[in-house]
């Protein structure tokens, strides 16, 4: 049976790329669920007693297994400790296809997904497993009130409710804190990139703490930074990158994109377009096929979505080297450390911190809200 491996390299790890650390709350809907302290990492052939001991992150690693139909939490030996659906949890409302999205919320006490081609958003409790709140119809597009088309990207918004990358229909949607759209960025239907009055097939919409985004346009590769209302910040077709997939912005001032491509780049840019540090292997174990997002993690590594080759990845960005996977190159299955076309993750630090995103103020998640 195959584990998750670790590379001594881990050892070496300076943090070069900080996350913004959001919120520090404890809680948790069971706290030993979500906050017990990870097991030791099981790496392969050859590592010493001190490697075993070393941890690529602290706490629990959420994984949208997208072609699985399912979600997992991972802590950092690879240790299945949560899966949805389940039987033992309760079952969803409809069916539950194709999760492309998973973000820690209301301080690891539920998890935010939309199902992208399924066309609808749902909130589920950690761990209970009980539904929270849905929008959408399962399995049926449109763009009329109570409709969605390839929901990309279900975020916390600062303020209150929600934020969705409603792709297809070309559109940013916004939900106040009852879970009802309130308004939204483009004009339904009309996908040229022209902000703020049209945006071109966005794939991503990540927010920012002072109530910005940053968006992905897949119609020109365009990145841009956002007001709420819409406005243009700055705009930047960032170079080498001619998909780009899921911005996310560092501190310091920094942003992070993905290629989503074969073979797949991570970049790190400013907004002017300097590119400060790109990963992008063209062949090899560290070649990437479709990578969808690129996150950088408190300790400095870097996850990151290999879709089409089934994994999510560590990589140190001070050696270039995976020190970490779950999943196996190239080889999809649903058994131990297998994942097929891997889509989201995001991580929740112990102590409740969901520290790569903005969060709900709120830790209680209440039942028809999100």
């Amino acid at each position: 049976m195959p584990f998750p491996t670790v590379h001594p390299a881990l050892r070496r790890v300076v943090p070069l790329v900080m996350a913004i650390l959001l919120s520090a709350c404890t809680g948790g809907d069971s706290p030993s669920a979500a906050t017990s302290p990870p097991s030791s990492v099981t790496p392969t052939g050859g590592a010493t007693s001190s490697e075993a001991a070393v941890r690529p992150f602290a706490g629990l690693l959420a994984i949208a297994d997208r072609g699985n139909n399912r979600l997992l939490v991972v802590d950092p030996a690879g240790k299945v400790v949560w899966r949805y659906p389940s039987p033992s949890l309760p079952p969803p409302p409809d069916r539950f296809y194709f999760p492309d999205d998973v973000f820690w919320v209301h301080r690891g006490r539920a998890l935010l997904v939309n199902e992208e081609e399924n066309d609808v958003l749902i909130e589920i409790a950690y761990p209970s497993g009980r539904v929270l709140w849905t929008y959408g119809h399962a399995g049926i597009a449109g763009s009329a009130p109570g409709y969605l088309h390839q929901p990309d990207d279900v975020y916390p918004a600062p303020g209150g409710g929600v934020v969705v990358a409603d792709a297809l229909n070309c559109r940013i949607l916004f939900f106040g804190p009852h879970g009802k759209p309130t308004r939204q960025l483009g004009a339904t239907g009309n996908c040229t990139h022209g902000l703020p009055a049209t945006v071109g097939y966005p794939n991503g919409d990540t927010p920012l703490p002072n109530g910005d985004l940053l968006l992905s346009e897949l119609n020109g590769g365009y990145v841009d930074e956002v007001t709420s209302n819409g406005n243009r910040v700055w705009t930047l077709r960032v170079p080498g990158v001619p998909v780009p997939s899921d911005p996310q912005r560092l501190a310091g001032g920094s942003y992070m994109v993905v290629d989503y491509e074969r073979p797949g780049r991570i970049v790190r840019f400013t907004r002017w377009g300097k590119v400060l540090w790109s990963y992008g292997p063209s062949s090899g174990r560290g070649m990437l096929d479709h990578p969808s997002l690129a996150v950088p993690l408190p300790n400095g590594l870097v996850a990151v979505n290999d879709d089409y080759r089934h994994r999510v990845l560590l990589i140190d960005p001070a050696t270039d080297r995976i020190v970490w996977s779950y999943g196996v190159a190239d080889a999809a299955g649903t058994g131990p450390n297998r994942l097929r076309f891997p889509d989201g993750l995001d991580l929740l630090l112990p102590g409740g911190v969901v520290p790569l995103h903005v969060d709900f103020a709120s830790p209680l998640p209440a039942a028809g809200r999100p």
